[in-house]
């Protein structure tokens, strides 16, 4: 009985996943990313064939991409699969068994081999005897008629079945999760290398600028320095970049299954699109409702139970039927009809407590079961009010951010307009402009987690795949 092997699969999947999600959520563009600890396996890929030239890939190719090849998605359908077969075998001990035997037998026996040997006088006895043959050729049924065991087995089989089927659509919403994951951050990489390059730009116009002022003689030498400085720690961070999005184009075709080595290029961007807001009470509601690992775990609750029953009914007797019809004789020519029929009522009397420690191990599973179904209760209820409140905040910030670009620009061209007028010195312009370059990363990273929460959130409400194409129209 494997009744809670697909359920810790589940576990032990969202756990990597949430757990990868969350460190790279936190991460700056700033700093290197380090790879994942312990990789999950719907951060891998079954790849696909090569593709000449240049793949366009936007955010649902991406995730049809995913749903075609991702390893966590592959192994759950084959799971699936594992979960048919145990049914399968459980439900055979209800269906007719037939089979067929026959058989033609030549024999001759010696007696003293066997242990007879007589000596009587005057009596001549043989020491073998045969040749002789038989022959037997018969068709023969077994059927269960009543095994109350047999039959909760089943049932408890048919819904660990269900559970693997709900996890397998809760799968499917991981690998929507994982994509969208990758693919957001890819995008809001490739934002960043935009936004390093407009500031190496404005930083290499800077010190052109400062450097003729020198030149002139109306600005002091230092100031040629510091916007050295400040370009070349521009164009570090470019290099840092570019590096960044390459990696993250990497994890993004892994998480697809993209061919090794597939050139491609990401079609979509990261615009800003409202959201309808809805009440904590309706989204639980609906992810109660539709939240395929929280079937899941019903379905596996309900296997639990069977399986339970299953294990009391080893105190219950049973009834079985057995026959078989066919010819037998001492020669196939000589055959006669032959057949047996039996009932038979298997009554336990003493099994030396094996019953007994099977329905104390059914109650344990029973309750891990039930236990494990209130925690994904209260984890669904804090994954819809995270998601939520993450959606609310990161809405908030986006609309800040893009108030201080507007504020910091503005800043720097007063800055450098000072500067050109020889008001000030050089350090003015330089903090306005990492001012600037603050104000856009705030902005990508406001933007990212802003989609982010809405793939966390349709992901929360158990429609991922739907949520996606509603969340990101037009995208």
């Amino acid at each position: 009985m494997r009744l809670n092997y697909g359920a810790c699969r589940r576990l032990r999947t969202v756990l990597a996943v949430v757990c990868g999600a969350t460190a790279l959520f936190a991460q700056s563009a700033s700093v290197p990313r380090a790879p994942t600890q312990v990789p999950s396996p719907f951060e891998g890929s079954v790849p696909a064939s090569p593709v000449p030239g240049t793949l366009s890939i936007s955010l649902q190719d991406a995730i049809n991409r995913g749903l075609r090849q991702n390893l966590g998605l592959l192994l759950s359908s084959e799971d699936v699969g594992s979960s048919r077969g145990e049914r399968w075998i459980q439900l055979s001990d209800l269906l007719p068994h037939a089979s067929a035997a026959p058989y033609v037998d030549a024999s001759k026996t010696n007696l003293k081999e066997v242990g007879f040997s007589f000596n009587f006088p005057g009596v001549n006895l043989p020491s073998a005897v045969g040749p002789f043959s038989y022959f037997d050729a018969r068709v023969a049924v077994s059927q269960s008629l009543f095994d109350w065991k047999a039959i909760n087995e089943a049932r408890s089989a048919s819904q660990s079945l269900r559970s693997a089927e709900y996890t397998y659509r809760d799968a499917r919403d991981l690998v929507v999760l994982a994509v969208g994951f990758t693919y957001l951050q890819a995008i809001a990489d490739e934002a960043r290398i935009d936004t390093a390059d407009a500031q190496v730009k404005t930083a290499q116009a800077l010190h052109d600028q400062a450097s003729d002022q020198v030149k002139a003689g109306v600005s002091a030498a230092i100031d040629a320095v510091r916007t050295k400085v400040e370009l070349q720690t521009r164009e570090q961070q470019l290099i840092q970049a570019r590096n960044d999005f390459a990696i993250q184009k990497l994890k993004l075709a892994r998480v697809i299954g993209l061919a090794p080595g597939q050139e491609f290029t990401l079609t979509d961007k990261s615009p800003y699109q409202p959201f309808e807001a809805m009440s904590v009470d309706e989204a639980l509601n609906r992810a109660y409702a539709s939240r395929p690992d929280y079937e899941a775990a019903l379905a596996a609750v309900r296997a639990a139970e069977f399986s339970r029953k299953a294990a009391v009914a080893g105190y219950f007797p049973s009834l079985s039927f057995n026959g078989d019809y066919g010819a037998g004789g001492a020669h196939p020519s000589t055959a006669t009809e032959v057949f047996d029929v039996r009932g038979t009522l298997n009554i336990p009397l003493f099994q030396g407590g094996k019953v007994h420690g099977e329905v104390l191990q059914a109650d344990a599973r029973a309750r891990q079961s039930r236990e494990r179904l209130e925690n994904l209760r209260g984890q669904i209820d804090s994954d819809v009010r995270t998601a939520l409140l993450n959606l609310q905040s990161s809405a908030e910030q986006v609309a800040v951010a893009r108030s201080n670009i507007d504020l910091a620009e503005e800043t720097l061209a007063q800055s450098r307009d000072r500067f050109n007028a020889g008001v000030t010195d050089a350090v003015e312009v330089v903090q306005s402009q990492e001012l600037t370059a603050s104000a856009h990363e705030r902005y990508i990273s406001s933007l990212y987690n802003y989609n982010y929460a809405k793939i966390s959130l349709a992901r929360a409400l158990g429609t991922a795949e739907e949520g996606v194409k509603q969340y990101f129209k037009g995208n």
